[in-house]
C-alpha cells in the first residue's frame, strides 16, 4: 500500500472514530415504571427530551393512566402528566417539581378517544384523539 493511500485510510478512520465519539447514540427510552397499578398495560408512548410519556390502559376497569418518566433521576424539576377525554375540556393533571416521574393520573374513558401528554422542564408533548375504543 502506498504512503499516500495509507494516509487517506488512516485519516478516514480517525474521522469516523471522532464522529462516533462526538455524536453518541441517542439515550434509550425511560422504561415504564408500573406506577399506574396492577392490570395496566402500555398502549402508547411518546418520547420527550429527558424521558418518556406513557399511556396505559386497564381492560378490567376501562381506565386510562398517564405517567411521565425521566431517563435519569436528578434534582427536582418541573414535570406534569396530563390526561382527558377528547370530548372534554378538563384535564386531569399532576403538576409539580419531581425527581423521577409525574403521575400517575387516572381517568375512566372506555370507548372514548383520549388526549394525553407530559412535561419535563421546558419540553412538552401532547397527543390528541388517540386510543379510541
Amino acid at each position: 500500500m502506498s504512503k499516500s493511500l495509507t494516509r487517506w485510510v488512516s485519516c478516514g478512520l480517525a474521522l469516523t472514530l471522532t464522529a462516533l465519539l462526538v455524536n453518541p447514540a441517542p439515550a434509550a427510552a425511560a422504561p415504564y415504571n408500573g406506577v399506574c397499578g396492577d392490570g395496566y398495560n402500555v398502549v402508547n408512548s411518546a418520547s420527550i427530551t429527558g424521558g418518556t410519556v406513557y399511556l396505559t390502559y386497564n381492560n378490567s376497569n376501562g381506565r386510562n393512566c398517564v405517567v411521565v418518566v425521566r431517563s435519569n433521576a436528578g434534582a427536582a424539576m418541573n414535570m406534569d402528566a396530563v390526561l382527558k377525554r377528547s370530548s372534554s375540556t378538563s384535564w386531569t393533571r399532576d403538576p409539580g417539581d419531581w425527581t423521577m416521574y409525574a403521575g400517575p393520573v387516572h381517568l375512566e374513558a372506555a370507548g372514548q378517544c383520549v388526549d394525553w401528554g407530559g412535561v419535563i422542564g421546558d419540553e412538552w408533548v401532547v397527543r390528541n384523539g388517540t386510543n379510541c375504543g
